[in-house]
């Protein structure tokens, strides 16, 4: 598993992010809103992800926002995407999981895809609100909050 800021990503890197991205959120899912909206280039952002021989084989961002959408939760998790041919496998758990490791002592916020629900559940997410649509598809909307420091 690799995570990095922006400032540290490699061309290379870049452009295997941005592949999957394109492949999933436009050619498969048909997303209707802008992939590349400016937030992956901020100082907070952080870029997570899991290579195979393929390339990006799963990714997730993390970014800070300083007004929080939903009671204290600063820090979003977002982008969460699996190639095709590796979904079913944990991918994309292990990346949420490698988020709240870090940033767990932060409340966290997601919008997520309202099948895959249950992968944020299993990492301590609760659903609020109701279901919505967002880029033509359902979402609901998925908050954790602080852990406890341990002692």
């Amino acid at each position: 598993m690799i995570s990095k800021a922006w400032s540290e990503l490699s061309t290379e890197e870049v452009y295997a992010v941005a592949r999957l991205r394109t492949d999933v959120f436009l050619r498969e899912q048909r997303v209707d809103d802008d992939e590349l909206d400016g937030r992956d280039l901020e100082p907070t952002a952080r870029h997570w992800w899991i290579a195979d021989r393929l390339g990006t084989a799963a990714y997730l961002r993390t970014l800070h926002d300083e007004e929080a959408e939903h009671a204290d939760a600063h820090r979003v998790i977002g982008r969460v995407v699996t190639r095709a041919d590796r979904r079913g496998e944990g991918l994309a758990h292990s990346l949420v999981q490698a988020a709240v490791a870090r940033y767990g002592g932060e409340a966290m916020l997601l919008h997520a895809q309202v099948q895959v629900r249950g992968l944020y559940e299993r990492s301590g997410f609760v659903a609020f609100g109701p279901e919505y649509d967002e880029a033509g598809i359902a979402h609901v909307s998925m908050y954790r909050s602080a852990s406890r420091p341990p002692r």
